[in-house]
C-alpha cells in the first residue's frame, strides 16, 4: 500500500519559516494530485494546498493564500510546502496524500497514501 512520508515540521516563532517535505514513489507524481492538509485536535482536516504534478497547477486554502507555495521538484518525487510568514493559528499536524486524476479539490476524502503527518507549532 502506498504511503507518502512528511518531513520538515518544527516549533518557530510567529513571522517565521518552515518547508514541509513529502516524499512518496515516484510512480505517484506522474499525473497526480498531491495535498496538503492540517488538522488540530477536536477539529475536521482541513485542506492547505494541492498541486498537479503533471502541470504545477496549484490551489490554496484562502487562510494561506499568499504566504504558502506548495511546489514539486524535477524529480517528481518530492512535493514541498514553502510556509512563510507563519502565525500561531497555523499551529496543527500537517499531513500529505495523493489523487488520481487532474482535479485537485481541497477536500481531504477525495485522497490516498496518508502519511503520519509532521508537526507544526508557531508560538506568538
Amino acid at each position: 500500500q502506498v504511503q507518502l512520508v512528511e518531513s520538515g515540521g518544527g516549533s518557530v516563532q510567529a513571522g517565521g519559516s518552515l518547508r514541509l517535505s513529502c516524499v512518496a514513489p515516484e510512480s505517484i507524481y506522474s499525473s497526480e494530485c498531491v495535498g496538503w492538509f492540517r488538522q488540530v485536535p477536536g477539529k475536521e482536516r482541513e485542506g492547505v494546498a494541492t498541486i498537479y504534478t503533471g502541470e504545477h497547477t496549484a490551489a490554496y486554502a484562502d487562510a494561506v493564500k499568499g504566504r504558502f507555495t506548495i511546489s514539486r521538484d524535477s524529480a517528481k518525487t518530492t512535493v514541498y510546502l514553502q510556509m512563510n510568514s507563519l502565525k500561531p493559528e497555523d499551529t496543527a499536524m500537517y499531513y500529505c496524500a495523493a489523487k488520481y486524476g487532474a482535479y485537485c479539490p481541497l477536500e481531504s476524502r477525495y485522497y490516498y497514501g496518508w502519511g503520519q503527518g509532521t508537526q507544526v507549532t508557531v508560538s506568538s
